[in-house]
């Protein structure tokens, strides 16, 4: 039997680094017009003219490939009676006691309930991001709701950072989560050990 089994497609992998490439360019491109002293970053993109420039091009685009992403792995997030007992059960997962947690599927509660934070975070960043891009729709909203646009989008893009932080270091945390997303693969050991329910079942298929 093969030891190996498939996690990530490569159409699934190729998605998510899109993404990820596209959140690191839009994020600092939006950090270098965030505040004066962070405009250095700019000099990454050609200067502060070109920074404004592409950093709403960059953000749609990221936007456009996560809804991709999202349509992929929506219905492996829906949260369920196993999820809000493992939730409760936070201390034994802090605590790498697997043991004790209920079986976990393709996702744990964790990766779900992150999953549905970066969604709504990517439609406020997307509503508050046409609001106050100025070029196209300068002359379509009123200043007020402009200005609370702009506060919106800052605090979505806060937490959207947070929650990439605590997705990096999960990733590195669980120890062969990472190789997942970059060779697609894991080992039936680790699914096993992780997410015993999603292995039974891509068993049954």
């Amino acid at each position: 039997m093969n030891n190996e089994i498939e996690r990530y497609t490569p159409a699934e992998r190729s998605n998510h680094w899109a993404v990820a490439i596209l959140f690191v360019l839009a994020g600092l491109s939006g950090l270098a017009l965030f505040h004066p002293a962070l405009f250095w970053l700019s000099g990454l993109f050609g200067g502060g003219v070109w920074t404004r420039i592409l950093h709403p091009f960059l953000g749609l685009a990221m936007f456009l490939l996560f809804l991709v992403l999202a349509i992929r792995f929506a219905r492996y997030n829906h949260l369920n009676a196993y999820d809000r007992q493992w939730l409760k059960q936070m201390d034994d997962v802090v605590n790498n006691r697997e043991d004790r947690l209920p079986e976990v599927g393709r996702y744990n509660a964790g990766q779900k309930l992150l999953f549905w934070v970066l969604v709504l975070c990517m439609l406020v960043l997307l509503v508050s991001g046409i609001v106050i891009w100025r070029q196209y729709f300068g002359e379509a909203f009123g200043v007020g709701l402009i200005r609370l646009a702009a506060v919106a989008h800052a605090l979505a893009a806060f937490v959207l950072i947070l929650g990439i932080i605590v997705h990096v270091y999960a990733a590195i945390w669980i120890k062969g989560s990472m190789g997942a997303m970059l060779y697609g693969k894991v080992s039936r050991a680790w699914a096993r050990k992780h997410h015993a329910a999603w292995l039974r079942e891509i068993g049954r298929k």
